[in-house]
């Protein structure tokens, strides 16, 4: 391994943002996952209430699969990451704003802010849109090339 001028030696070998967008990528998909499948399993009757509460058509109730399940899952595989951590970070604010609204932002019996949780899921997935999904994973679709087509600037000799 190649030691990076300017770290010393314990940053240099824990210096790994690839592991770190790996981990993040892991607890925001992987835990929103879950609510997403309880969502699919139990059904969104009491989010198709809010949603018709406020004000706003029947059918953006049906939003929360894609923020809940189809978006993690992108981000659990590093596919679209950014595009679907948008969709998490979005389905964030909406929950807030039909959950809890500016009450959210009270202080709870336990010193938190009531919408902690949903905080800790935006800027996650916030941080996600700014940074990508990192190293590992599924970048993009692979494309078939024609031997004599240049790759990345590049002839394919193989």
């Amino acid at each position: 391994m190649r030691r990076q001028s300017g770290l010393n030696p314990l940053t240099a070998l824990l210096h790994r943002p690839d592991t770190g967008l790996f981990l993040l990528r892991l607890s925001i998909g992987g835990l929103m996952l879950f609510h997403g499948v309880h969502k699919l399993i139990h059904g969104i009757d009491g989010i198709i209430g809010m949603t018709t509460a406020k004000g706003l058509p029947t059918g953006f109730a049906y939003g929360v699969y894609l923020g809940e399940l189809i978006a993690p899952v992108c981000i659990l595989i590093g596919w679209m990451v950014r595009p679907a951590a948008m969709g998490v970070a979005f389905t964030m604010v909406m929950s807030i704003y039909l959950a809890f609204g500016w009450q959210g932002f009270a202080i709870n019996p336990f010193g938190g802010i009531t919408v902690e949780l949903n905080a800790l899921y935006f800027f996650g997935a916030l941080a996600l849109v700014f940074t990508g999904g990192g190293a590992y994973g599924i970048q993009r679709v692979p494309r078939l090339h024609r031997p004599d087509e240049p790759v990345n600037g590049r002839l394919r000799v193989f």
